[in-house]
C-alpha cells in the first residue's frame, strides 16, 4: 500500500457507501502516513448521511476484520472514531473512551485507550481476528458503571453480554469470534487474578475455558488475555505469569480421563495440587 493514500485513489462509488467508507479508513490505517483532511470529510459525509448504519451485517464482517487485521488496528479505530463511525458501528466501544478503571501500574487508565493497546498488542503477536475481536468487545459492560463505583465496574459481565450478542449481530460476526469474546467478558479478570493457592477452582476454571476440549479455543483466550495484560503501562514486554501457571496445571492433568465429571474434577484438583505442591484443593 503506498503511504501516500488519499480520497483521490478511492472511489467510494464502487460500493456500498457504508462499506466503502470502511474500506477507506482500513486503506488509510494500512498506509504509513496520517490520513489527510479530504478522506477524513469524505468518510464523515458518508457516515452522517446513515450509510454506514444500511449497510448488510454480512457485508460489513469484512471490513471490519480487513482494520482488525491491520497491522495497527488502533490507527484504523482512531480513524473510525474522528469520522464519527466508530459510535454507529460499535457505540457500545465507542463509549468506553473517558471512561476510567483500575491498573496495578499507574492507578488508573482510560479503557478506550488501554482497548486500542491491547489490539495493537495483539497485531504485534500476528493474532487471529477472533482474538483481536473480543479484546475489541470484551469490555463494552464497563461504559455505564455508575459514577460512584468508578473506577471500579461491578456487574459489567451482566450488563456486556446483551450488549456483546448486539454488536456481533449489528457487524456480522462469525460464531467463533462471538464465543471467544463471550468467554473473554466472563473469564479474563479472573484468570488476571489466579493463583496457585486452591488447586480446585484452578482445575473447574480450566474446564471453563475449554483447555480439555477445545485446545485451540484455549490458546486464542489465553492470547487475549496475555494482550489485556501487557496493554497495562509497564507490562509491555513482560511474560504473563498466569498463562505459565496455568500451562503448568493443564500439564498436570494430562491422562486424567473418566466418565464421572464429579471424580474427574477431583482427580484433576489433585493432580494439581501434587504439582503446585499445595495443600488447598478444594
Amino acid at each position: 500500500m503506498s503511504s501516500d493514500f488519499s480520497s483521490s485513489s478511492f472511489d467510494l462509488a464502487q460500493t456500498h457507501p457504508g462499506l466503502g467508507a470502511l474500506r477507506m479508513a482500513c486503506l488509510l490505517a494500512e498506509s504509513g502516513a496520517e490520513p489527510d483532511d479530504e478522506a477524513l470529510n469524505l468518510i464523515y459525509e458518508v457516515v452522517n448521511a446513515g450509510c454506514l448504519v444500511s449497510a448488510n451485517p454480512r457485508e460489513l464482517w469484512p471490513e471490519l476484520k480487513r482494520g482488525l487485521m491491520t497491522q495497527e488496528p488502533s490507527k484504523f479505530l482512531r480513524i473510525l472514531r474522528r469520522c464519527g463511525a466508530l459510535s454507529q458501528l460499535a457505540p457500545e466501544v465507542s463509549a468506553l473512551f473517558g471512561v476510567p478503571q483500575l491498573s496495578d501500574s499507574l492507578g488508573q487508565v482510560d479503557i478506550g485507550a488501554h482497548v486500542l493497546e491491547a489490539l495493537d498488542e495483539a497485531a504485534r503477536r500476528d493474532a487471529p481476528v477472533a482474538v483481536r475481536f473480543a479484546l475489541f468487545v470484551m469490555n463494552v459492560g464497563k461504559s455505564d458503571s455508575p459514577p460512584e463505583h468508578l473506577p471500579v465496574h461491578y456487574k459489567h459481565v451482566d450488563r456486556g453480554h446483551p450488549r456483546i450478542e448486539a454488536l456481533c449481530a449489528r457487524v456480522g460476526a462469525p460464531r467463533d469470534s462471538r464465543d471467544l469474546a463471550m468467554l473473554a467478558l466472563a473469564e479474563c479478570e479472573r484468570v488476571h487474578r489466579v493463583s496457585e493457592v486452591r488447586a480446585g477452582p484452578i482445575a473447574l476454571m480450566l474446564e471453563r475455558l475449554g483447555a480439555f476440549g477445545a485446545p485451540e479455543q484455549f490458546r486464542q483466550f489465553m492470547t487475549v488475555c496475555a494482550c489485556d495484560f501487557c496493554a497495562h503501562p509497564g507490562h509491555g514486554g513482560k511474560p504473563y505469569a498466569q498463562a505459565a501457571l496455568l500451562g503448568r496445571a493443564l500439564d498436570a492433568c494430562a491422562g486424567i480421563a473418566g466418565d464421572d465429571p464429579d471424580a474427574l474434577a477431583t482427580a484433576r484438583a489433585e493432580a494439581i495440587a501434587v504439582a503446585f505442591n499445595s495443600q488447598r484443593w478444594s
